[in-house]
C-alpha cells in the first residue's frame, strides 16, 4: 500500500531536476555557458539516479522495508532518461550532430569514451526493464542487469576524468559507489560461506547415517 500511494510522489520528485533546469532556461538563468550547465546537470543526475537504484537493495535489506524494491525500476529508468538528455545535449547542442567530430571525440578523449560506454550499456538495461522481459529472459535477465555495476563505475570514472581541479564531488560519488559494491561483495561472500557450511553439515549427516547403519 505504501508503494502504491508513494509512487506518484516519487515520480514527481524525479522530475524536479528537469523542471528546475527548464525554469532556469525559461528565465535565462543558465549563466554564460548554458550548454555546459545543461550537460553537467543532466550528467550529474544520471549518476545520482544510478546510485539511488543501486542503493535500493541494501537499504531494503538493512531496514526490512522490502516494499522499496518497487521503486528500483522507476529510478533505473530515470537514470536512463537523464542519461539520454545528457547524451542528446552533447550530440545536439555541443556537436550539432557532426558524426565525424563525435567519433573523433569518443576515440581521442578518454572521459568521453568512458561516458559513451556507460550510456551504451544503459540501453539494454532500459529495454529489458519490463515484466515481460523478466519472464522471457529468466536467469539471463539477472546477468544482463549486472551491467548496471559497470555502468555506474564507468559513470564515476567519466566524472573523475572530466573534472580537472576540484574532484571533491566525483570522489563523494566514487565513495558511495564503493560502499554499495562492497556491501554486495560482503553479502555474496556470506552466502557462499553459509552454502559451504550447509553442504559440509549435510555431508557429515550423511556420513553419520552410513556409519550407524
Amino acid at each position: 500500500m505504501k508503494a502504491k500511494y508513494l509512487k506518484p510522489v516519487v515520480f514527481a520528485g524525479c522530475l524536479i531536476p528537469l523542471g528546475r533546469l527548464g525554469w532556469k532556461a525559461y528565465n535565462s538563468a543558465l549563466g554564460a555557458n548554458p550548454i555546459q550547465v545543461i550537460t553537467w546537470s543532466t550528467g550529474t543526475w544520471t549518476l545520482v539516479f544510478l546510485l539511488l537504484t543501486l542503493s535500493i537493495t541494501p537499504v531494503r535489506r538493512l531496514t526490512k522495508r522490502y516494499w522499496l524494491i518497487q521503486y528500483r525500476r522507476m529510478l533505473g529508468l530515470f537514470a536512463f532518461f537523464y542519461g539520454c538528455l545528457h547524451f542528446t545535449t552533447y550530440i545536439w547542442l555541443d556537436q550539432f550532430f557532426d558524426l565525424h567530430s563525435i567519433a573523433k571525440d569518443v576515440l581521442k578523449r578518454p572521459f568521453i569514451t568512458v561516458g559513451f560506454t556507460a550510456f551504451v550499456l544503459m540501453i539494454p538495461l532500459a529495454l529489458t526493464s519490463t515484466k515481460a522481459s523478466i519472464r522471457r529472459l529468466g536467469k539471463r535477465w539477472v546477468r544482463i542487469h549486472r551491467l548496471i555495476y559497470v555502468t555506474a563505475i564507468a559513470g564515476v570514472i567519466h566524472y573523475l576524468w572530466l573534472v580537472k581541479k576540484d574532484i571533491r564531488k566525483p570522489v563523494i560519488y566514487a565513495t558511495i559507489l564503493s560502499l554499495l559494491l562492497l556491501y554486495r561483495i560482503a553479502v555474496w561472500l556470506k552466502e557462499r560461506v553459509a552454502a559451504r557450511m550447509s553442504g559440509e553439515a549435510a555431508s557429515q549427516a550423511v556420513s553419520s547415517t552410513i556409519a550407524t547403519d
